[in-house]
């Protein structure tokens, strides 16, 4: 998910929210007519990377269930983006620095205990804290006292950061230490979901075995192979679902989903793979979906490394990018289902500005090799491009990579790894070298969170070692600017730095590619890449 959900790194290959264009089906038909809702509809997805804690998912395969299981004080309206209230009654603030909350009364837990102000308080202070481990912990760090349950280095002082107060049971106060004009945009993301009080003595076996208070309840993890959920009977959101659950099912390769889906065997797709976008809408008919999606496609480098840390390689980072054809593949491999990156930030998100990369995204094999050089070289005169083989990917790396070599002379490989789990695992535990395939799907429509959330020093999906004290501080402006609006406006300043130093190049933005079985009718999908979970129905 920042990811994301998205923060969320996505598994296959969005002064107003409400700006951020929606996603919808080609139709929302398929069959429509009489539904059950009592029966459940299977969804393609991935083993997640880590156990299911709100704190502790920031790619796809988790983010997703996550979602499905929990839910926080604020998510947003598939059908327009727009921010919308859920366990939250109101969330008030007068400064940008301190937010009062109220919490709706009748929201319960799956095991029953009731969701209180102590069940947001007690959950993010235990996210925060750095012995806990939680991969999202960097997203409570606005809260005041956040350096205490998580310092730079050394044990936390504390496990409770100070901005947070419980009021009563239905009233709590957030401190931010300093002004975030956005910041009630962030609390949608699934880091900031309640827990239970049984999870803090079993925080392993919950992970395992979660016990949320979202729309759906958890049965069970055969992993590797599915999670299967149910309708929650007592759940109190707005979206109330009209089918029976959702059955995660994992697949090894989107063509056998694909596969899957066209035999009824699976009904409703994440994104059709490479090889089927030339057909799928005639596969599919007014099943096939083709819509918006905040996301983007990247890749990373490893600048953690030495022979990438140096100033220098920046400019043979800069060659890389120029040297790929960036039309060409999207036009031909991708069968214009995606559109040439010119930035950072997806097309569609708030603060979206073309352009931002400058003539680095631009196809150019003789300044690509002048640059190189300059820079002293492709180190081995070699790029490894790793990336997970279940996603769909293979086409575009080998595309990408021939597109390279071609241009410059130098050598380059893809490296799948098996699933999309076990890429993550490389990457975030720094065994991969030299580049690696990034995808970015917005947790909130804001470009701030395809930036702030990926590029800033120490940030959770920061997984290319970057930092850039410039970066960091046209960030910290942005986030204490007035208005929304001007935070949007900092961001993209801050987005002007990275060409200078390109942490990962853009390659181009993302649409959702899908379709469904001839099982369900009303299915659509957001500018969050995700289907309308709730709203699915299933034939009856």
């Amino acid at each position: 998910m920042p990811a994301a959900t998205r923060a969320r790194w996505v598994l296959a290959g969005a002064t107003s929210v409400a700006l951020v264009a929606s996603g919808c089906s080609s139709s929302g038909g398929g069959g429509g007519g009489s539904s059950d809702a009592s029966k459940t509809f299977s969804y393609q997805s991935s083993e997640p990377q880590n156990p299911l804690q709100p704190a502790n998912a920031n790619e796809t395969g988790g983010g997703r269930i996550i979602q499905n299981l929990f839910k926080g004080l604020v998510d947003y309206n598939p059908s327009n983006a727009q921010l919308r209230m859920q366990v939250a009654d109101a969330i008030d603030t007068s400064d940008s620095q301190t937010y009062n909350v109220t919490l709706k009364s009748g929201w319960t837990f799956h095991d029953g205990t009731p969701v209180q102000s102590q069940s947001f308080v007690d959950a993010w202070n235990w996210g925060a804290t750095s012995t806990n481990n939680q991969i999202n912990s960097s997203w409570f760090s606005d809260i005041e006292g956040y350096k205490d349950v998580h310092p730079d280095s050394g044990q936390p002082t504390a496990t409770k950061m100070s901005g947070l107060t419980v009021v009563d049971a239905t009233h709590f106060t957030i401190k931010l230490s300093g002004k975030v004009s956005y910041f009630e945009y962030k609390l949608g993301y699934i880091a900031f979901s309640p827990l239970p009080s049984g999870f803090f003595n079993d925080p392993a076996g919950y992970g395992q075995k979660p016990v949320g208070n979202g729309p759906y309840q958890f049965v069970s993890w055969d992993h590797n192979q599915q999670v299967v959920t149910k309708t929650f009977a007592n759940y109190q959101g707005v979206d109330k679902p009209k089918n029976g659950g959702v059955v995660f099912k994992m697949y090894n390769t989107a063509e056998a989903a694909y596969a899957d889906l066209q035999s009824n065997n699976l009904d409703v797709m994440d994104q059709v793979p490479p090889s089927a976008l030339a057909t799928y809408k005639s596969d599919l008919g007014d099943r096939a979906i083709d819509s918006p999606q905040g996301a983007i496609q990247n890749l990373g480098f490893t600048l953690y490394q030495p022979e990438w840390a140096p100033p220098e390689k920046a400019l043979v980072r800069q060659g890389i990018s120029m040297a790929i054809d960036r039309d060409t593949i999207t036009k031909t491999v991708l069968q214009g289902s995606r559109a040439p990156a010119s930035a950072w930030v997806a097309d569609g998100v708030q603060g979206y500005k073309a352009g931002q990369c400058g003539e680095f995204c631009t196809f150019n094999p003789d300044k690509a090799k002048q640059l190189i050089a300059q820079g002293g070289g492709v180190p081995n005169n070699k790029l490894t491009i790793t990336y997970n083989a279940d996603g769909g990917h293979k086409e575009w790396v080998d595309a990408v990579c021939n597109s390279i070599r071609q241009s410059t002379g130098v050598e380059c490989v893809g490296d799948p790894k098996p699933d999309f789990k076990t890429a993550r695992a490389a990457i975030t535990g720094h065994q991969i070298d030299g580049m690696f395939r990034t995808g970015w799907v917005q947790d909130y429509p804001l470009n701030a969170n395809f930036l702030a959330d990926v590029y800033r020093t120490g940030a959770a999906s920061n997984d290319f070692g970057y930092s850039n004290p410039q970066f960091d501080q046209l960030a910290t402006q942005a986030d204490q600017a007035p208005s929304v609006a001007d935070s949007v406006t900092g961001y993209q300043a801050a987005e002007a730095v990275l060409p200078g130093g390109m942490p990962a190049i853009p390659l181009w933005y993302y649409r959702t590619n899908s379709g469904y079985s001839t099982n369900v009718h009303n299915v659509t999908f957001d500018s969050f890449g995700n289907p309308a979970w709730t709203q699915v129905e299933v034939n009856g």
